[in-house]
């Protein structure tokens, strides 16, 4: 058993910001009702990128913590979607979202997979987490929420973000499930990556789990290429896996954020847009030009990116994943969930 003692204050510092973010959103809530608002820790492991590829369970243990909000007053059972952020920790977008779903009768968890590791922000350097950690951290959410007794475990869906929606789109395939997942905890019901890298080549990434992907993209995004999305996509399409990408002429990163109405520019974003990574033997990431191991001081490696706010695109995306939530979690409003017992 972990020792909570000894993690507990950087986690503590994510409890109070998450506690006063919830507090100042809520006026903005719509019709959502939100009954219950949990700050949950969760107990997750620090991997490096080649620990997690060869299966390994036994990095360094860490106290995250994640924010769980339910919507409704009823006591049945929610679905859930749970929210991977991006290279600058949660952030008005997550919350955004957030209070979308909420909206929508669905409950939501955000995940802070940076505090805990006393992280504040990797834009400017990758490095400072491996790029496959929040997998391992949507795994132990995925587990610990299974198991709640507000939540439906076979309701759950997850949502990612530039790095969050890069984990989000590798978290569907089933050689991580196998090696990371338990086989008692049921699998999302679907995944969904905003602007995430696909620039990276996995063993057996052609393999998905039964369950629906969707990618959303901006051909003028200068931090990830939608292009190399679109290949992944072309070439698993062409295996018969339920993946589609949408991409939105000229909107850049992040162009569901409504607070960058003025664009802003991220002069030394640390930014992989050029770089092809394969996974070699034993979990090794090298260069497929060079063939030798991947590191942020390659020469594919750039520094610079844009974020701007692109509304035709913002309003498009959102319109496609609340068709996908209606689909495949099939929520009652907050109106009949109040009615529940």
């Amino acid at each position: 058993m972990l020792d909570l003692g000894t993690h507990w204050k950087p986690v503590r510092r994510m409890l109070g910001a998450a506690m006063w973010m919830a507090a100042i959103c809520l006026p903005h809530s719509g019709n959502a009702q939100v009954s219950r608002l949990e700050v949950t820790p969760l107990q997750s492991v620090t991997l490096s990128d080649q620990e997690f590829l060869i299966g390994r369970e036994d990095g360094k243990p860490v106290v995250i913590a994640g924010e769980l909000r339910l919507p409704g007053f009823g006591a049945g059972r929610r679905p859930l979607v749970i929210l991977l952020h991006g290279s600058g920790g949660p952030g008005w977008g997550v919350v955004d979202w957030e209070q979308k779903f909420l909206d929508m009768g669905v409950a939501t968890f955000v995940l802070d997979s940076f505090t805990g590791r006393g992280i504040v922000d990797t834009t400017n350097d990758q490095a400072q987490l491996g790029r496959l950690t929040q997998t391992v951290d949507a795994y132990r959410a995925l587990a610990l929420l299974s198991r709640h007794p507000r939540i439906d475990p076979h309701r759950i869906m997850l949502i990612g973000f530039s790095r969050g929606g890069q984990n989000a789109l590798y978290a569907s395939l089933k050689r991580f499930q196998r090696m990371h997942l338990t086989s008692t905890t049921p699998p999302f019901a679907a995944y969904v990556a905003f602007y995430p890298d696909c620039s990276y080549t996995y063993r057996d990434d052609e393999e998905l789990a039964p369950a629906p992907v969707r990618i959303f993209h901006g051909t003028a995004d200068t931090f990830s290429r939608s292009s190399t999305c679109r290949a992944y996509v072309q070439r698993l399409r062409a295996k018969g896996q339920d993946i589609q990408i949408t991409e939105y002429p000229g909107a850049q990163h992040v162009f569901d954020s409504r607070i960058l109405q003025q664009p802003i520019a991220l002069p030394q974003a640390q930014s992989t847009r050029n770089c092809q990574t394969i996974e070699s033997e034993e979990g090794k990431l090298v260069s497929a030009t060079t063939r030798q191991p991947f590191s942020y001081a390659d020469a594919c490696v750039e520094r610079g990116a844009t974020m701007a706010y692109d509304e035709q695109a913002a309003t498009e995306a959102e319109k496609a994943v609340r068709k996908l939530v209606t689909e495949m979690l099939k929520p009652l409003s907050p109106a009949l969930l109040n009615k529940l017992p």
